[in-house]
């Protein structure tokens, strides 16, 4: 059951924009809503202090919901809120009522027309036909023991999948989106290939197959998407998933200021340029905080770099001013929640890259630091002796999080991307014999045709 968002920015008597929190639990939130019989809706609701004078408000329905009121508390007053009421109908995320215009659903959305990374993976395919390329893609990629891929047809709004490999079973993520999407909006007819596993499938040299996967790299031409992770959360936050790119903004811990001046950092063994920050480390305890978290590729050097520590809480990550972005097998999928964080983020130069990765900037955004590591040290002394440069880039690094890695930023990315997807598809799309269908879960409600575009409010 997806989550419905808002943000609320505080200001002073001049009506200049609060820098840092008015205090703890100074401010509160309810929604009042009908639920078709009349009676209140249930509605669960959280409200996270970022810490830098503005909050974010969210909240789930469990059914369908009219007349919804947004009331917003500030020291016991009431705050003007725009747009805080909305007649409805406001739907429960399992109801299946698609707006019949995937246009109108985009607009209302307020989702780019254009996205960078989109237009680079799109643009080398003008005219795929499946029927000239399907069984080639088959045969390259069904190899059970290293590769597994789903190849997917969506019909009519209705999603069929074949999947190949030993290993299968984040075809769940593919799965939900898909699902989800069918349940807000009609999605085009379209056929496409997905990749299940992290390494992206597609060489620069050879045959161009058209692979949708979570990851990319310089290397090679995958049509990438959001990650798995990045998807789950979007989609199960305030469910059964605890990190999101909402929570980790009220998560945060100490102020800018308070936080401790240390580099944090804690992860696998998945690569060696992560050994090497333990080295690292060793020769500048005073700047680093950063510990192994699990071996198994390098499970022969625990004496050296060893012994593996106990997992930290995400969220307190941000007790430490400096993070590190660090590939592990491929990118590093928790950018988006370092991002979304108020510390400064050190990224290392990587050939891998998610579907974001294009529209950051150097400098900006983000530290840069070479692959190696070897400018990690002058990296962080530089950012101790220029604070205020480094809390902006902070600023700057979640305003982007919050312009483009948000909930309603994902499920557009994807919408998006299909839509364009189905302009360059020449073979008619037909549901193969061999495919079986993705049912929509067990779940009834009222459609409300006239009223489709408040389906998911935010």
């Amino acid at each position: 059951m997806r989550a419905r968002y808002f943000f609320l920015q505080l200001t002073d008597s001049h009506g200049r924009n609060l820098t840092k929190s008015p205090g703890e639990n100074i401010v509160t939130g309810q929604i009042y809503g009908k639920s078709l019989n009349d009676a209140p809706c249930r509605v669960w609701t959280q409200i996270f202090d970022c810490k830098d004078g503005s909050f974010i408000m969210r909240y789930k329905i469990f059914s369908t919901c009219f007349n919804i009121k947004i009331k917003v508390k500030i020291k016991g007053k009431e705050l003007p809120i725009p747009h805080s009421e909305i007649k409805g109908p406001i739907y429960e995320e399992e109801c299946y009522c698609p707006n019949p215009s995937i246009t109108n659903w985009l607009n209302h959305y307020q989702c780019q027309e254009n996205y960078t990374q989109i237009h680079h993976d799109l643009t080398p395919f003008s005219n795929i036909d499946f029927d000239r390329i399907r069984e080639s893609i088959i045969k390259k990629y069904d190899r059970p023991t290293s590769v597994s891929i789903c190849h997917y047809v969506l019909k009519s709004n209705r999603i069929y999948r074949r999947c190949y490999g030993q290993y299968v079973g984040f075809k769940i993520f593919m799965d939900a989106i898909l699902l989800s999407l069918a349940r807000k909006v009609t999605l085009p007819d379209i056929e496409l290939f997905v990749n299940l596993g992290d390494w992206p499938l597609v060489p620069n040299t050879g045959p161009l197959y058209p692979i949708f996967s979570w990851c990319g790299s310089e290397d090679t031409k995958d049509i990438v998407m959001p990650t798995y992770d990045l998807t789950e959360s979007s989609l199960e936050a305030m469910g059964r998933v605890m990190l999101d790119t909402l929570s980790v903004q009220g998560n945060t811990g100490p102020t800018w200021f308070d936080k401790t001046e240390q580099l944090f950092w804690r992860g696998r063994d998945s690569r060696r340029e992560r050994l090497d920050l333990i080295e690292i480390s060793k020769k500048h305890p005073e700047l680093f905080n950063v510990s192994i978290t699990n071996f198994f590729f390098f499970r022969d050097e625990i004496d050296k770099y060893g012994p593996a520590q106990d997992h930290v809480s995400f969220f307190n990550f941000f007790k430490y001013k400096y993070q590190l972005n660090i590939d592990g097998t491929v990118a590093a999928y928790r950018f988006p929640y370092l991002l979304t964080g108020d510390s400064l983020v050190f990224k290392q130069e990587s050939k891998y890259y998610e579907f974001f990765y294009k529209d950051l900037v150097p400098g900006l955004h983000y530290v840069p630091v070479k692959s190696d590591l070897s400018d990690l040290v002058d990296k962080i002394k530089w950012a101790k002796e220029h604070d205020e440069d480094g809390l902006k880039i902070v600023k700057s690094a979640r305003q982007f999080a919050r312009d483009n890695l948000l909930p309603r930023d994902i499920l557009c990315y994807y919408t998006v991307l299909f839509h364009e997807w189905s302009k360059r598809l020449k073979s008619k799309i037909e549901v193969l014999n061999n495919m079986e269908e993705v049912p929509q879960p067990s779940h009834s409600c009222p459609c409300h045709l006239s009223n489709l575009n408040f389906r998911d409010e935010l």
